[in-house]
Order: structure tokens, then C-alpha cells, then sequence
């Protein structure tokens, strides 16, 4: 073989080792984009009593927000707010919403989510009623009487300060504690003569059966405000789709109540109520989700040690240590 073909062959060599390590360099880089932009999905508890999630996922506007981010959304439904922290504790779903009560038992429990965010008060969301024909007319007369509520809920909460106010004990009450369902139809027997609950089962009562209110929440009795939470190595990793979340909740809590009768109509049917009674709920609820603040914290606190004071739960917690401060969300 002379010089001149070896050195030909050797060009054509070094030509394909090139060629091959060009193809590798470009399908890793490949391989590497195609990671970064993987698809991934937001996984959200709620509940049908979650009224604005119930609109969201109805009218599929999250879902549209998320689309540029590459990020789908899947809806898991729970029967409560017990039931959401435990699946957001289990790593089921990445964020949730719920009442006052819930993520104090489960912090107290060592739950693993933090709270990002919180809805205004809505102290007339909640309250205690009698049936139309009771004869009792004030808190004070409900000394020794029973009343249904569900434990460790936000009602329970309202309902001790409630007696507070009226100058009576918790110890001065006889509580029976039932869900709703079953705390309606003993309200509706007669089983129980007062029953603290939340809307929009409060709506319900009034609409349908004519309960009528002894006290809710205003008055500086109890704020019941409600909380958006997430897992914490979600909420830190996608802080951008927390804030696409928010931006989204603040859109469509503005087009709620600015089309009350329309939202009424949407929701309705997947909370298996009247039109006229999601319409009122919808009413008492405020909606503008912005991160929780120093101050709002040290009100959840105030609950918290209730709860710890009346042995509910095991010891007590400091609800700071779970807040995850975030940038500030503004509406787009």
C-alpha cells in the first residue's frame, strides 16, 4: 500500500470518527432538551365544597395558564380536608385547598406540606343555627344543649368563641359530632338543637329547611379563612406554576363574583345543590388568594392552641415553621 492511500484511508477514518461524535454530541443534546421540556402534571386535591376549584376545573382555564410551562393538570377529588392533607402528605398530589382545622392536625401529626397561600376571611361563611320553630334565641340559651358540629373542623373553632362571647364554657354544651350529612338529619329530627356548620351546607340549611342563625363568625369571633398548601419539594422546585395557580385563582375569583348567577350555574350541579343556594354561599366566600402573611399565621396559631387547650390534638405546633414564604402574586 503506497503512502499517499494510507494517508487517504486515515483522513477517511479521522472524517467518520468526527461525523460519529457529531451524531452522539447532537442526540445527547437532543436527549437533554427533550428532558428539560418533559411534560409534567400538577396534581390538585379539592373538594365539590371548593367552590372556585369546582369553576376552575369546569371551565378549564388552569389547564390553558399552564400550557406555555409544559404543565398539564390532573383534579383529585376528596371527600374532606382530612382526607386531602393526608394524600398531599403521601406525595398523591403537589397542592390543595382547604379550611382552618385541617393542616393543624396534620402538622401536629408530622405531615410534610407547607401553606402557600390564603383566601380573605369569610367570617359569614360559617355560623351557628336552630330550626326555624326552636325557641332558643341566643348563644346563651344554648346552655346545655346539644349541638352537632363537625371535630376539630373551623366550626368547631367558631363555636368556642361563639360561647365565649356569650359568657359560657365549651364544658357548658353537649357537642355531638357528625359530618354533615349525618349532623342535617338530626338537625332535621330534632336529634340536636343547634348545629354549627359551613357553607354551603349553611345555605342549604337556611334555604331548604328554614334554619335560622344564632351567630356566625363576624364581630372578630372567627375569621374562617381558607388555605392553599402544598408539598414542600414541589412548591420550592416549581415555584412558577404556584404563582400560574394563583394568578389564575385571582382571574376567575374576580369573574365569580362579578357573574354570581353564571358561576352559580356551573358549579351547581357538581355540588348537587340548588342553584340559589351555591348563588348565597357564593355570596358569603371571598376569593384573592395572596401569600400568608406573619399575621395570618399567628391567627391560625390562635386556633391551633385552642385545639392543643381542649386536647384535640396531641401537642401543640407552631404554624410558621410550615408557611413557605412567596413572591409576591399579582393578577395578570
Amino acid at each position: 500500500m503506497n503512502q499517499d492511500s494510507t494517508r487517504g484511508k486515515r483522513r477517511s477514518f479521522m472524517r467518520l470518527a468526527s461525523s460519529g461524535l457529531l451524531a452522539i454530541v447532537a442526540t445527547t443534546a437532543a436527549l437533554n432538551v427533550a428532558a428539560q421540556s418533559q411534560a409534567e402534571t400538577l396534581r390538585i386535591g379539592y373538594q365539590k365544597s371548593a367552590s372556585l376549584f369546582v369553576l376552575q376545573k369546569a371551565q378549564g382555564t388552569l389547564e390553558k395558564r399552564l400550557a406555555p410551562l409544559n404543565v398539564s393538570v390532573k383534579w383529585v377529588e376528596f371527600p374532606a380536608g382530612p382526607q386531602l392533607l393526608e394524600g398531599l402528605n403521601v406525595g398523591s398530589i403537589d397542592v390543595g385547598h382547604v379550611g382552618e382545622a385541617p393542616p393543624i392536625f396534620a402538622q401536629a401529626a408530622g405531615a410534610n406540606f407547607v401553606y402557600i397561600g390564603n383566601d380573605p376571611a369569610a367570617p359569614e361563611a360559617e355560623a351557628i343555627v336552630v330550626p326555624k320553630g326552636s325557641a332558643v334565641k341566643t348563644v346563651a340559651e344554648l346552655k346545655g344543649k346539644k349541638i352537632a358540629l363537625n371535630k376539630g373542623s373551623n366550626v368547631h373553632y367558631l363555636l368556642v368563641r361563639a360561647l365565649e362571647k356569650a359568657g359560657l364554657k365549651y364544658s357548658d354544651i353537649q357537642p355531638v359530632f357528625l359530618a354533615p350529612a349525618d349532623a342535617r338529619a338530626s338537625f332535621e329530627t330534632g336529634a340536636v338543637d343547634a348545629w354549627a356548620i359551613w357553607d354551603p351546607f349553611l345555605s342549604a340549611a337556611e334555604k331548604q329547611l328554614g334554619a335560622r342563625q344564632l351567630a356566625d363568625g363576624r364581630g372578630g369571633v372567627a375569621n374562617n379563612y381558607l388555605y392553599y398548601l402544598g408539598e414542600r419539594g414541589f412548591v420550592e422546585r416549581r415555584p412558577e406554576v404556584i404563582k400560574a395557580l394563583f394568578d389564575d385563582a385571582i382571574e376567575q375569583g374576580r369573574w365569580l363574583k362579578a357573574n354570581l348567577k353564571q358561576a352559580a350555574a356551573i358549579i351547581a350541579p357538581v355540588q348537587g345543590l340548588d342553584v340559589e343556594v351555591v348563588e348565597s354561599a357564593l355570596r358569603r366566600y371571598q376569593f384573592g388568594v395572596v401569600p400568608v402573611s406573619a399575621a395570618i399565621a399567628a391567627e391560625q396559631q390562635k386556633i391551633a392552641d385552642v385545639f392543643f387547650d381542649l386536647k384535640l390534638i396531641p401537642k401543640t405546633v407552631r404554624v410558621a415553621d410550615a408557611v413557605k414564604p412567596l413572591p409576591k402574586v399579582a393578577a395578570k
